[in-house]
């Protein structure tokens, strides 16, 4: 049995505007897997489609030699962090933390410089950049072994940065984790493969130069 998740032959259009054709992504554990693309090109569109929050016109995933039909996170193989906010304002950090972890975990993920001081916090009190490392670290503590990020470091400040940069790379030692960002210098550094969704196709990226004329990195 293959250890891996294979999503093939996507195809997705809006209209008569075809975004995803014939996309072909494998993430096995220990891949974290960069996606770029200008604005619009479908890399959310991809995810969602992965995860099971939209619907292809064609797709085929497969998941540790388990072939996928239907919604994909109904199988828990598969953790998603949106682009929007998904946690109630009303409940605290702690009580938030306590309905999304078993007990013995939820001490070691207070034990954070960053969520520590906010545990008894609300939701609504916290601020952007607190609340999207929280989501971030909730989805990486999530038991699926596949991770999809949608801009996670998108708000946050760089000590956070560094901060959800180890957490991704302690996760990727048991899961696969892809993940989409403007943030070429933050996500370069964790990466280990680079791949470009443009014009409908998806395609690996073998040198990070070949990424200038998409403005993420600039020739030094």
């Amino acid at each position: 049995m293959c250890t891996c998740m294979e999503v093939d032959s996507v195809l997705k259009s809006f209209g008569e505007k075809t975004i995803l054709a014939d996309v072909y992504l494998c993430c096995r554990p220990g891949d974290i897997i960069a996606i770029f693309g200008r604005n619009g090109t479908g890399k959310s569109t991809l995810l969602n489609i992965i995860f099971g929050t939209l619907k292809s016109d064609r797709s085929f995933i497969r998941i540790n030699g388990k072939i996928i039909n239907g919604c994909a996170y109904k199988s828990k193989l598969i953790a998603y962090l949106p682009q929007c906010s998904f946690l109630p304002n009303y409940l605290t950090v702690f009580q938030i933390v306590k309905l999304s972890l078993p007990e013995e975990q939820i001490k070691p993920f207070l034990r954070d410089r960053f969520l520590f001081k906010i545990r008894n916090n609300k939701i609504a009190h916290i601020s952007g950049g607190e609340l999207r490392y929280l989501e971030i670290k909730l989805t990486l503590y999530n038991n699926a072994p596949y991770i999809l990020l949608d801009e996670p470091f998108n708000g946050l400040s760089p000590i956070a940065a560094e901060e959800i940069r180890k957490h991704i790379t302690i996760s990727a030692k048991t899961k696969g984790i892809i993940l989409t960002d403007h943030n070429f210098r933050e996500v370069h550094k964790i990466a280990n493969r680079l791949m470009l969704l443009d014009d409908c196709f998806l395609k690996e990226v073998k040198e990070k130069e070949e990424l200038i004329p998409y403005g993420y990195y600039q020739k030094e």
